[in-house]
């Protein structure tokens, strides 16, 4: 049964939902308008702000990317006793202490 929450889709007429599909996003994210958008295009970001990973530099995005996980902190080394006793302390919560050691 479908739920008569009004953000469900399948409970709204299909003319409905192919106009606010249409919108595509464009309504959303605070009200800004697509010349503010525009102004943002002048400085080299695509339209994008100065925010979040998309809008950076291609170059600076590979160089970041490269680095993957090696900079993380608090991971674990493959196989090393941390990550056994954590995987085994996680097992044991998850599956509600029922193990069968």
């Amino acid at each position: 049964m479908a739920s008569n929450n009004p953000g469900n889709f399948a409970n709204r007429p299909k003319d409905e939902v192919r106009e606010i599909a249409s919108k595509g996003g464009k309504a959303s994210h605070g009200g800004g308008s697509t010349e503010a958008a525009n102004d943002n295009s002048s400085s080299g970001n695509s339209g994008t702000g100065n925010q979040g990973f998309a809008s950076m530099d291609p170059e600076k995005q590979r160089e970041i990317a490269s680095k993957g996980g090696k900079a993380s902190s608090g991971s674990f080394e493959p196989g090393s006793e941390r990550a056994r006793e954590a995987g085994r302390k996680g097992g044991l919560a998850s599956h509600g202490g029922n193990s069968e050691e």
